[in-house]
């Protein structure tokens, strides 16, 4: 899969420099991950990072737009305070600044984020020790000098009703989880795009179980359970 992704990024570059265009990266979920050494928030001319409350480093809300190129970076800065330096004025802009609270917020987390990601490494590896595999996927993380942060734990049913009869198990026990990502973005009824098999197919089957700082290996195990025992019976 890494592979796969390294020549896409070899590729795109070289496409991206032919044709002389900007290439700009959703990296919402790859705060702290890494490829060959280098932050997959470097790749392209800017990256996004989401800070949602829901990602791995969070400020409560907010993100940021990475760049190594300054004038974008200046145009950014001005995008974001109204457009302009004291009393003078270069472009359009919103008031798009953080707030003290939520740079608080950021910085409290970032002390503490090395310590998140091996605590959610130890439930990622309890979950992969545990889990059925039978009758369980995810996806694999290849160590094709790949540095991960465990943001999520996915993993993909045989069938849509498999998948809703554990979800269903796990409610009646008080643990919530989550149809991540779903539906397949080219079903949404505001959108008219075409037929994306492997998308629909894919997001009828995964489920997101718990997974952050603190999970204790009781409740995993106890998750775990729930779900072995659910997809040994469908």
């Amino acid at each position: 899969m890494f592979m796969v992704i390294h020549v896409m990024l070899i590729k795109l570059n070289l496409w991206q420099k032919k044709h002389k265009l900007y290439v700009i990266y959703d990296g919402a979920h790859a705060f702290g991950c890494s490829f060959k050494g280098k932050s997959l928030l470097n790749f392209g001319d800017i990256s996004t990072c989401s800070f949602h409350a829901t990602k791995l480093f969070h400020s409560v809300e907010g993100g940021c737009i990475i760049t190594n190129d300054d004038e974008i970076a200046q145009k950014l800065m001005l995008f974001r305070q109204f457009g302009h330096i004291g009393d003078e004025y270069y472009s359009i802009g919103i008031n798009g600044k953080n707030s003290e609270f939520h740079a608080a917020m950021g910085l409290c987390v970032l002390d503490d984020i090395v310590d998140i990601i091996n605590d959610r490494k130890r439930i990622f590896s309890l979950y992969d020790k545990e889990l059925n595999k039978l009758n369980l996927r995810r996806p694999v993380v290849a160590d094709f000098e790949f540095s991960y942060n465990y943001s999520y734990y996915p993993i993909f049913f045989h069938s849509e009703e498999c998948m809703l009869n554990t979800k269903e198990s796990l409610s009646k026990e008080g643990v919530n989880t989550r149809r991540y990502f779903f539906p397949s973005l080219n079903k949404l009824p505001y959108l008219n795009t075409q037929t994306c098999e492997l998308s629909e197919k894919y997001s009828n089957h995964v489920l997101c179980l718990p997974l952050y700082h603190g999970l204790s290996e009781a409740d995993v195990l106890h998750i775990c359970t729930i779900i072995n025992k659910s997809v040994g019976t469908n």
